[in-house]
């Protein structure tokens, strides 16, 4: 399912995860959540997969420090990367593609994240100017190498340097057809030019050029890495099984490797499999920090994903526990950094924001997936002084906690106090009228918010048609942004809602076509499944109700006994 015709955005986990980024064992400027720390783990049989990548080096340890920094490339994990290509260097001085491989460790191309500087000085230490830095480089095959990283690097704006990235990595698969090192660089530059919005063509030109790879190296990371990315939506993800199911095995020492075949699975609603992927990742971050002597935080993305599939399958009960272990656990994790030698005041400060914001997000998931701890919940206290508009978040999960729980006072206070965020937030826009699309997206994901507050706030005290209307506003404008890959970014998708207040409207027929849209959106989303199986119930469809139900009991087999809903399915089951 597409909400735009070619051209489609993911959410990085912390720019919206987007979703940009955040960290989990260790804070750097900037950094992907759960990446580890800025130290190689001491134990070096960590299987990363295998590249073949030759190089003029002549020192074999500095040869086997840079492959080891081009496998945690490819699985993202900058910081170890970085590592390994400094090693390289210190091993070799004069190894050009070391320091070009540490310059590639600064932009995140695909999370939306260029540190231009941090790669720049990178590449200024082999030689202060390109044809300084050329001369380094022995072979031809090694100087286009390098010059990609050039353009990426060179002057201009992130577009023009994305741009030239883009056409030097085109170059270069073209000039060796046969190395599997140009081939994938390439996949990589197609996914990465677009920053965030979704290139549908260039995503899935750059999964078959990775399927070739993969099918030449089954072993190589990037290539099973980057089909992922390519394909992972709903309507394409059954056609990246297989990389799925190889990426686990190739990189079992790496986090986001176990994490990232979740994507898939999440896309077809495959909760045992989300589930399984993201408790192996945090079992690879809780290892990375035990053996760094470190708490880990118990937040962030990989947990949020687990928590989204645990309610999917009905254990609310081990939501509940990691949105409560976040709780504790971060503050911990934030403590210990505060007496740690070497941290910067601006990396602290970036691992307390994105500390803030995961539990913002989790508590916004928890009220929404559990109206049983929904009371409790509410009452959590997160900061969000630093979270600009993850505010507008923080404000839906309070309010909405309090309509279903029907304090109509509470819930207003919040619709109005979400209603002033937006208006300020877009106060802020309109004064910044080159704002980038990402501040753009968020300022509409909060108005989406407000609206889906006060149509259940509506919707609760007597105004359904009311609540109807917007609702199918919010999911109009919901349809019309890039299409968010994971758990849903508003939280409740607004379809789901439309078709909750059309069951209250005792319009089961109608119900039924917006759970329906929901669903396509979010494969076997739990809730939006039990919608669709209330709406044949009340359509008088007993076949149809039956077949809901089952399907629901089916994915429920481990729901916790007490899940109030499960009797229901139960009952309709044998109806």
């Amino acid at each position: 399912m597409h909400r735009k015709p070619s051209r489609v955005s993911f959410r990085s986990p912390w720019r919206g995860c987007a979703f940009a980024a955040a960290l989990a064992l260790a804070a750097p400027a900037f950094a992907h959540e759960h990446e580890p720390a800025a130290t190689q783990p001491a134990d070096a049989s960590e299987d990363l997969g295998r590249i073949t990548f030759p190089t003029s080096t002549r020192v074999p340890a500095a040869q086997a420090a840079f492959e080891r920094g081009m496998l945690w490339l490819h699985l993202f994990e900058y910081r170890y990367a970085a590592d390994a290509f400094r090693k390289a260097q210190q091993l070799d001085p004069g190894f050009a593609l070391a320091y070009w491989g540490e310059a590639m460790t600064y932009t995140h191309a695909i999370w939306n994240q260029d540190d231009a500087a941090a790669a720049r000085a990178a590449l200024a230490r082999l030689g202060p100017t390109p044809q300084a830095r050329a001369a380094k480089a022995p072979t031809e095959r090694e100087k286009a190498f390098l010059d990609t990283g050039e353009q990426e690097f060179g002057p201009g704006t992130l577009a023009e340097r994305d741009a030239r990235f883009l056409a030097a990595t085109q170059a270069l698969a073209r000039r060796y057809p046969d190395d599997d090192e140009a081939q994938i660089l390439y996949a990589l530059a197609l996914l990465g030019v677009s920053r965030g919005e979704r290139n549908l063509d260039h995503y899935l030109q750059a999964a078959a050029i990775s399927r070739r790879v993969l099918a030449h190296n089954p072993r190589h990371p990037g290539a099973a890495h980057f089909w992922i990315h390519g394909m992972d939506d709903p309507q394409h993800a059954q056609g990246a099984l297989e990389a799925a199911a190889a990426l686990s095995k190739i990189a079992p020492g790496a986090g986001h490797a176990q994490h990232m075949v979740s994507h898939i699975y999440i896309a077809l609603g495959m909760w045992d499999e989300v589930i399984a992927a993201n408790e192996q990742a945090m079992r690879v971050v809780a290892a990375q920090a035990k053996r760094e002597g470190k708490t880990e935080p118990g937040c962030f993305h990989y947990d949020e994903w687990l928590q989204y599939a645990y309610y999917q399958v009905g254990r609310m009960h081990d939501g509940q526990r990691l949105l409560a272990e976040c709780v504790a656990l971060g503050p911990k994790r934030l403590g210990q950094m505060l007496v740690e030698p070497g941290g910067s005041a601006k990396e602290l400060a970036a691992f307390q924001r994105n500390l803030h914001g995961s539990l913002v997000r989790m508590r916004a998931t928890a009220v929404v997936e559990s109206a049983s701890d929904a009371a409790f919940d509410a009452t959590l206290s997160v900061d969000t002084s630093d979270l600009g508009t993850d505010d507008a978040r923080d404000a839906f999960a309070r309010g909405h906690a309090a309509a279903s729980a029907g304090d109509s006072t509470v819930a207003t206070a919040q619709a109005a106090a979400l209603d002033a965020l937006v208006a300020a937030a877009g106060a802020r826009a309109a004064a910044e009228p080159q704002a980038d699309d990402e501040k753009k997206h968020e300022l509409e994901r909060a108005s989406i918010l407000s609206d889906l507050l006060h149509a259940t706030v509506d919707a609760r005290e007597g105004r359904a048609e009311q609540g109807l209307a917007r609702a199918r506003s919010a999911a109009k404008r919901y349809e019309a942004m890039p299409f968010d890959f994971g758990p849903p970014v508003v939280f409740k998708p607004p379809r789901e809602l439309a078709g909750e207040i059309l069951l209250q409207l005792h319009r089961p027929k109608d119900a039924l076509a917006e759970f329906d849209l929901a669903l396509k959106m979010a494969p076997r989303r739990a809730l939006s499944m039990l919608g669709r199986a209330r709406a044949f119930a009340a359509m008088g469809d007993a076949a149809a109700a039956r077949k809901a139900y089952t399907e629901l009991a089916a994915m429920w087999v481990h729901a916790d006994p007490d899940l109030p809903a499960r009797a229901e399915v139960g009952a309709g089951q044998a109806q």
